[in-house]
């Protein structure tokens, strides 16, 4: 499978919903596969949280594949050798395209805490742009899981012609106080670490030893991706062997799991764009700019393909359930796909088996 990775830049404003404009700005995306001359066979993949335009596919001298690399390749449910895939980074990341560890222009200062607070329905016009400036102005197919969820189904809403399949996995139509909560742990944490130093790090400041408080806000995140049953299975109560049971930081194997993938990630994702994707995150409201959410679902023309997961905690079965009710009384074009799954929230990076094939019946 042939990776492509480039970096569009933008010159023309791109306005935000909140009234800001941002000018310029840069977009890092992927590609994979080979577009065909009617550039029929386009499918944009849209990532979540943590994630990057980095979905498949490896690297020279890399050894970690991308976040969905058992989903996108040859042969594969999302298959390279028929569909042309794209996968963008949006706007507010901090692995290529412009937030607020960019360079506030003309300046040469980054925007910091002056960055421009932006929505998901920002990112979705951002990447209108970078797929206009490509010359695609339909696709196949539009798949993301999470916040990458969110924003298919914002495509499907504000862009009603533009896709003929829209496939959103583990997402909801508007973030509830919930995960908010959960959200405000990683957002406290992060402000309240005195090396954040209110915004005014050095860009890199953190790549050796991490930032504290995104290491400890990120356990509270880690804890609504997955679910009892699963850290049962992985974790039991197993202790670490060298940590005393009765010593005061002597550690479960749960304890050692955490403090290790959050540390790492603390060195590796900017607290800046953490705090402003949370941001969107939070401020989801697929009706918002609409009288109602049923205004925004009938909008909607593609066939829409909602897949949620059992044990999610995080955006509950009941969301998604509730869009595939909302069209079935709209006699729209859908599916609803509940998977079985104690996994929680993050079985739709890790349990692929369970509806890779699904996803394969819908591209067919």
């Amino acid at each position: 499978m042939e990776i492509t990775t480039k970096t569009a830049q933008f010159s023309s404003p791109l306005y935000l919903e909140s009234g800001r404009i941002l000018e310029p700005y840069e977009i890092a995306y992927e590609t994979y596969g080979a577009l065909n001359e009617e550039k029929s066979n386009v499918i944009l993949v849209c990532h979540a949280l943590s994630g990057s335009h980095h979905a498949a596919g490896t690297y020279e001298g890399e050894r970690k594949a991308g976040w969905w690399d058992g989903l996108i390749g040859d042969g594969k449910a999302v298959d390279t050798n028929k569909y042309f895939v794209i996968c963008t980074n949006v706007i507010g990341s901090c692995f290529g395209s412009t937030g607020p560890m960019s360079n506030n222009y003309p300046s040469e200062d980054p925007y910091r805490l002056r960055f421009p607070v932006v929505t998901i329905k920002d990112m979705v016009r951002a990447q209108m742009h970078l797929l206009s400036q490509l010359g695609i102005y339909h696709v196949r197919a539009i798949i993301g899981g999470s916040m990458g969820g969110m924003q298919a189904l914002q495509f499907a809403v504000d862009y009603p012609n533009f896709a003929d399949e829209i496939i959103s996995l583990a997402a909801t139509y508007a973030t509830r106080p919930w995960t908010i909560a959960f959200n405000k742990v990683a957002v406290e944490a992060i402000r309240r670490d005195p090396r954040f130093n209110h915004g005014n790090y050095e860009k890199d400041a953190f790549k050796e030893e991490g930032l504290d408080g995104l290491a400890i806000g990120r356990i509270a995140g880690h804890i609504s991706y997955l679910a009892p049953d699963s850290m049962d299975n992985k974790f039991g109560r197993n202790y670490v062997n060298n940590d005393g049971l009765f010593e005061l930081f002597g550690r479960y194997e749960v304890e050692r799991y955490m403090e290790y993938n959050t540390n790492n990630f603390s060195r590796i994702f900017d607290p800046l764009s953490y705090l402003y994707i949370v941001k969107a995150i939070n401020t989801f409201n697929l009706s918002r700019g609409y009288d109602s959410l049923h205004d925004a679902v009938l909008r909607i023309k593609a066939n829409v393909h909602l897949i949620s997961f059992s044990s999610d905690y995080l955006f509950f079965p009941c969301e998604m359930e509730h869009i595939a009710k909302m069209m079935e009384r709209n006699g729209q074009s859908h599916t609803y796909l509940e998977v079985q799954s104690s996994y929680g929230h993050d079985a739709f990076l890790v349990e692929l088996d369970k509806f890779e094939d699904h996803i394969k019946d819908v591209l067919q």
